[in-house]
């Protein structure tokens, strides 16, 4: 199985680009979309080389999910965390996007190492973003409490109008997808392919693993979910988060991993898919070449000094045999 990157490499690979031409005046305006609806624009002016504005336009929420000023609840204060006076955050965004980055590349460590970090982290905007919420509730969980004020059922925006839920408790926090796909062969992959998840989950190796269920009805967990948000083609799945989970650096790479699951199994399926395509072209591809090799005479056809065999001839080599 292929874990998705935290990162974007495309954006990781225009900040390195950027930082080493430092004495270039150059001018970019670059505009791309990655998974799950997630755009980025990068703008860097010819006056002032040294500048550079990140705008991201997030996928846009459902009527449950938490959003605060276009944003996720907590995530202006994960970016004042995560980049410190290197980055400032303009208010109001760009037109067209949650929000918009000033990146001075002057401010930015001299130490190599250091500096690659930091732009990995930047590059990693998608993460500390729309993972805060997540990150939130699991920090408050390894110290096995509640988020005060949160009770009950709580809705992240994870694709373009649609979310996933989770169920805080001080002991554990239970996070439910609802797997929706809009082709009719991606929904039969995709409920292969979670059942099979399930039952990995009892092999040799990972008996720490979260628990983790699939269901084609509704869990019990979302019985104050909206009923538009259970409209679930690829039925639902659950994990269980103990504090064990989250501890010391695991927090990262689990609020990582939940964030993008929707992404994760979309990119599995579309891999499934085109893997049973190939080998029915080339099971095809046999079967044509084991008919014509079943023909009656071809060999005899073959081996027959009459039998003529056509060639691709050169403009110089028919002209000559017309003249003769």
């Amino acid at each position: 199985m292929i874990l998705l990157q935290s990162h974007s490499r495309f954006l990781l690979q225009t900040l390195l680009n950027r930082v080493q031409n430092l004495e270039k005046a150059v001018e970019l305006d670059y505009h791309w979309v990655e998974f799950d609806d997630v755009r980025y624009h990068i703008l860097v002016s010819m006056k002032n080389p040294n500048v550079l504005l990140l705008s991201v336009s997030l996928p846009i929420p459902p009527p449950e999910a938490v959003f605060i000023g276009g944003l996720p609840f907590g995530a202006i204060e994960a970016l004042k965390a995560a980049y410190g006076v290197v980055v400032q955050i303009l208010d109001p965004p760009r037109d067209g996007f949650n929000l918009t980055l000033k990146l001075n590349l002057g401010k930015l460590p001299l130490d190599e190492e250091h500096r690659y970090a930091l732009l990995v982290k930047i590059a990693s905007v998608r993460e500390v973003v729309l993972g805060a919420p997540l990150r939130v509730v699991l920090k408050h969980l390894s110290s096995r409490t509640v988020i005060p004020g949160i009770d009950g059922l709580l809705a992240l925006v994870h694709r373009s109008k649609e979310s996933f839920f989770l169920v805080p408790q001080p002991d554990k926090v239970t996070v439910v997808f609802p797997m929706r796909f809009k082709d009719s062969i991606d929904i039969a992959f995709a409920t292969s392919f979670l059942q099979e998840f399930v039952e990995a989950r009892h092999t040799a190796g990972l008996n720490n693993a979260p628990p983790c269920l699939w269901s084609p009805n509704p869990p019990l967990e979302l019985k104050e979910a909206p009923a538009e948000a259970l409209s679930a083609n690829a039925g639902f799945v659950s994990f269980v988060i103990f504090p064990r989970h989250v501890e010391g650096k695991k927090l990262d790479r689990t609020v990582w991993n939940l964030s993008t699951f929707h992404a994760y199994v979309s990119y599995h399926v579309k891999c499934s898919e085109g893997f049973m395509h190939t080998r029915m072209r080339r099971r095809v591809e046999s079967m044509i070449q084991a008919l014509d090799r079943a023909k009656p005479g071809v060999e005899e056809k073959k081996k027959s000094p009459n039998s003529r065999s056509f060639k691709r001839l050169s403009l110089k080599e028919a002209r000559a045999n017309s003249i003769s």
